[in-house]
Order: C-alpha cells, then sequence, then structure tokens
C-alpha cells in the first residue's frame, strides 16, 4: 500500500504538471481571471501567497453569485493547475448559473489544515474567502467548497470543522487514507497531527459533519486512493461516484463539467 501511495503521489506532480493550462492569450469564454496576493497572517513563512480568482461572463451590476473555493492537489503553482479550456467551458456552459470560483495557493504538500507549517484552514476561511468577497460579486451565504486530490482532502476536513457552512463539498479523487502507515510522506507533521484530521475515521464517528449539506465524492477505477475512499464513503453510509479512470489530468478534465454543475445546482439558492 505505501509503494502504491507513493506513486500516486508520483501520478499527482505529473497531473498538475499536465493541468497547467493557463496560457498567454487563451480564451476564456469571457470570464475575467485576475491573481492577487495575501500577505497571510495564519502562513506568514509562505508570503505571498497567490489566489486566483475567477468571474464568469455575464454578472449584472448588483447581482451576486455563489462562491466556489477549489483546492489544488499536490504540487507547484497549485493556484492555476486547474486554470484552462476545460473550466471556461464548463462556466460558459452553466450561464447565469455559473459561481464565482477562487482558486487559492496551499503550497506543495500542505494537505489544507492547521499544522507546524502553517494554518492552512484558517487561511482559506479567515482569509481566502473574504478576499474573494471583496474583489468579486459574490453572496457569502451561498459558498461552496472542493478539490482535488489533496484538495479533496482539504475540502473535506474544512467541512468537518465547519458543518453546514457550505452550500455544498465536494471531494474529486480526494487523497484519503485509512491509517496513519499508509500516509504519504509529508501529508502530515507527524502520527498525531493524522489523528487530529482523520477524515476517515470522522466519518464513521461523526458522519452528520460531512452531510450536513450536499456531498459529492468520486474517484477513478484504478486510483490508489480507492481504499480510503471507499472506507470513508462507508461510514457515511453512501456509495462514492466510481468511474474509469485513474489519478490524472484526463480524468479530472472529463469530469470537469458534472463537478461544476452540482455546485451550481446545490448553491443555486432553491430550497435544499
Amino acid at each position: 500500500m505505501r509503494l502504491a501511495i507513493a506513486v500516486a503521489v508520483l501520478l499527482l506532480a505529473a497531473g498538475i504538471a499536465a493541468l497547467g493550462w493557463r496560457l498567454v492569450g487563451e480564451d476564456t469564454r469571457g470570464a475575467d481571471v485576475e491573481t492577487v496576493e495575501i500577505d497571510s497572517r495564519h502562513v506568514p513563512g509562505m508570503d505571498p501567497l497567490p489566489v486566483t480568482l475567477v468571474e464568469p461572463a455575464g454578472i449584472e451590476e448588483g447581482e451576486r453569485r455563489p462562491l466556489l473555493v477549489f483546492l489544488h492537489g499536490r504540487g507547484e503553482d497549485g493556484h492555476e493547475s486547474n486554470l484552462g479550456e476545460a473550466l471556461y467551458a464548463a462556466l460558459e456552459e452553466l450561464g447565469d448559473d455559473a459561481p464565482v470560483v477562487a482558486f487559492p495557493s496551499g503550497g506543495v504538500s500542505s494537505y489544507w489544515h492547521d499544522r507546524d507549517g502553517g494554518d492552512w484552514e484558517r487561511y482559506v476561511v479567515g482569509e481566502v474567502i473574504p478576499l474573494a468577497a471583496r474583489r468579486m460579486p459574490v453572496d457569502l451565504d451561498r459558498v461552496a467548497i472542493g478539490g482535488i486530490s489533496m484538495g479533496g482532502f482539504g475540502a473535506l476536513h474544512i467541512a468537518r470543522r465547519h458543518p453546514g457552512r457550505f452550500c455544498a463539498v465536494g471531494a474529486h479523487s480526494p487523497a484519503l487514507w485509512r491509517s496513519g502507515a499508509e500516509t504519504a510522506p509529508g501529508a502530515f507533521d507527524d502520527a498525531e497531527d493524522f489523528a487530529r484530521h482523520d477524515v476517515v475515521g470522522a466519518a464513521r464517528s461523526d458522519p452528520e459533519a460531512f452531510t450536513s449539506q450536499p456531498l459529492w465524492i468520486d474517484v477513478g477505477r484504478s486510483d490508489p486512493f480507492v481504499p480510503g475512499v471507499r472506507a470513508f464513503a462507508e461510514g457515511l453510509g453512501i456509495e462514492p461516484r466510481v468511474s474509469d479512470g485513474g489519478h490524472d489530468a484526463d480524468y479530472w478534465r472529463a469530469h470537469l463539467r458534472a463537478y461544476l454543475r452540482f455546485y451550481a445546482e446545490s448553491c443555486s439558492g432553491d430550497e435544499r
């Protein structure tokens, strides 16, 4: 299992490189894209931290859209790793239902939880979301959180810590482990850090922390994280979405439209 997880980490690094779609002059389908920096009080050793904000086309004066905070996987330049044609096409397809999207930087391997290297959860909740609200036309009563791999773990962890705060939570190929012995190097500081942030164990002991809002969890059939994903879903008494594919950019690109539609529909403002 440790070998499989090590392979997954290498695949993730390759996937992040492949997902780096942002090109000078690319067609954003009318979306406005800007990158701003946060001098974080919660992660001071990483200053400044870039956050890329995407405002879909067609937002009218005075209108407020849902905000999707989307957390990247392990690797460099993560705040730009999920930009590109697939994203812009999905936002265009959603039209007036498209959310504003914030892509914060989580460093190379923060795993989006408060730890020795910085308080990453507090950075997301206390700094990234307020930044997006200051710069973009968002409705702070309709905030979703999701992510890929390391970011999928982070979305579940942050949702657990703030039950009911988000209108939707998505974990796409999330990096989930059933025990500390399975974890990838650098994912946690030590055994105690893993125990504090064990979302698989929390799914068994406190499932309502995850199910108090719409939840999407999916994984490719050949993804090394399938055992952890299945253990998490079993704790909640649900079935994960499993389809062909692995832990790579091709799988995520193929499903991005479905991901965005889930967030848009869950956060539409209609009774949930």
